[in-house]
């Protein structure tokens, strides 16, 4: 019984003074309540009673920011979530100079999109988030690096408008539909005049074409099942009582 004892106390010896730590894991050593230093992976040998470790794991955290209610610049009042990439640069900060860094971020994201957001407009929300993702990454990382905390990426990922905004940004998209519409209905009236304008310059060159063009619209009609018969004359026939007319008038 003794030697079994023995022997148990033995093995929580053992293994109170012996770690083994994961490729992405680094041991903060405390001896003594001191700072001593930060060791891994690998193995890890400790004194017994004396040294205390902290684990911190070095892979990248996806922190959820829960929807926060924000009041844009232009008085539209919205919910707001993001997604945070952020990983520990510097085991020994994180343990020593903020209590829980996961909170700690949490926090310091939630508050910042908050106040990032309520500086810019609803247009500039909607339309700009890549230069906004830009904005609160550098913030949030200002903030948590003497944490020893990098935040890599910051990214805007719903936004949750009333449904009274969304019927006026329907009616006002309706309303830039017809705009386009009608601009380019004008822009293709004006192409259509200046085209039957050159056309009409070249039929004042050339007189005859413009009876060629009748005798084409002529064949045109006389190919379709008809029982209309068009007799065409030539225009010069007319020309002679043009000018009378316009003898008279002088």
């Amino acid at each position: 019984m003794f030697y079994l004892t023995l022997l148990i106390i033995i093995v929580i010896f053992i293994s109170s003074m012996i770690k083994i730590l994961r490729e992405y894991e680094r041991g903060v050593i405390f001896r003594l309540g001191r700072l001593i230093g930060v060791k891994g992976p690998g193995l890890i040998i400790l004194i017994p009673f004396i040294d205390k470790m902290v684990k911190v794991s070095l892979r990248t955290i996806v922190l959820d920011v829960p929807p926060q209610d924000v009041i844009t610049k232009d008085n539209v009042s919205v919910k707001v979530n993001a997604v945070v990439y952020f990983r520990v640069l510097d085991p020994a900060k994180s343990v020593v100079e903020v209590e829980d860094y996961y909170y700690a971020t949490s926090q310091i994201a939630q508050t910042t999109l908050r106040s990032v957001l309520g500086e810019v407009e609803l247009d500039e929300l909607l339309s700009q988030r890549e230069k906004l993702n830009q904005r609160l990454q550098r913030i949030i990382d200002e903030q948590t690096d003497p944490w020893g905390v990098k935040v890599s990426a910051v990214e805007i990922k719903h936004v949750d408008l009333p449904q009274e905004m969304q019927r006026a940004m329907a009616r006002q998209a309706e309303a830039e539909r017809e705009r386009r519409a009608k601009i380019i209905n004008a822009e293709g009236e004006f192409q259509a005049a200046e085209k039957l304008s050159s056309a009409a310059e070249i039929l004042a060159r050339n007189p005859i074409t413009l009876q060629l063009r009748f005798l084409q619209t002529v064949r045109e009609i006389s190919s379709e099942n008809t029982a209309t018969i068009i007799f065409p004359l030539p225009l010069e026939m007319f020309q002679a009582f043009y000018d009378s007319y316009k003898k008279s008038k002088e």
